[in-house]
């Protein structure tokens, strides 16, 4: 037979003398909290995009202080951009003027119709005082048919002789809407005569000068306002 219990006497099997409950391990076994996996870069990747929206903005701002500062430079130094003088244009191509002569420049005036006469006034009070670089100058004689520009002198007569006789082939001119002819056959000067023009006009330009049709052509504007076209013109200038 088992012997009975003897109340106080302790059992092999129920000694649990320093057993800690469960869920109650001491405060030193229990293990660290690892942090999630995407937790570990959070503020890594934080910072690159500071610096990627800190550069979208930085590029634009130098490119733009880079622009004002290029148009400031050549505005104020008279670069490509700037709205600086343009150097004046003389016959020799330069860029400086010239030391011009002021004295009266010898001229013949033939006596003219009344009509060309009339007509001739008119053109002469309508001509500028200057011709690009080239000053205006007193002439000796005709001041209401001559005109003088300039060292060497370029010269204007108005009515100075008949209209010049063309072949039909010859080459003319048309200068800022007035017909003109050219004769080569003086060595010293290019002379420039209107062909459509009721009252010849005779325009003289020294060799001296570059170009000398565009010197005339500074001429057709007065003369186009001034003297009346005709009708009965060359073949070329229509």
């Amino acid at each position: 037979m088992a012997e009975p219990d003897t109340p106080g006497t302790a059992h092999p099997a129920d000694d649990r003398t320093g057993d800690t409950p469960a869920g109650d391990a001491p405060p030193g076994d229990s293990e660290p909290e690892q942090p999630a996996p995407g937790d570990v870069r959070t503020g890594d990747a934080a910072r690159r995009a500071a610096a990627r929206a800190a550069t979208l903005v930085a590029v634009p701002v130098a490119l733009v202080v880079a622009a004002l500062l290029f148009w400031f430079v050549n505005g104020r130094l008279g670069g490509s951009g700037g709205s600086g003088p343009t150097p004046a244009v003389t016959g020799n191509g330069s860029g400086t003027p010239a030391a011009q002569a002021t004295a009266p420049v010898a001229m013949p005036a033939p006596s003219l119709p009344e009509e060309a006469a009339g007509v001739c006034r008119t053109l002469l009070n309508g001509l500028p005082q200057t011709i690009r670089d080239r000053a205006r100058r007193p002439v000796t004689e005709g001041t209401r048919q001559n005109a003088a520009y300039g060292d060497p002198p370029i010269t204007l007569a108005c009515g100075a002789g008949p209209m010049p006789s063309l072949p039909p082939t010859a080459i003319v001119y048309g200068l800022a809407g007035v017909c003109w002819a050219a004769d080569e056959s003086d060595p010293d000067a290019t002379v420039w005569t209107t062909l459509d023009r009721r009252v010849p006009v005779v325009v003289t330009v020294p060799r001296f000068y570059q170009q000398p049709g565009q010197w005339t052509a500074e001429f057709s504007a007065p003369v186009r306002a001034s003297v009346p076209d005709r009708t009965d013109v060359p073949t070329g200038c229509r």
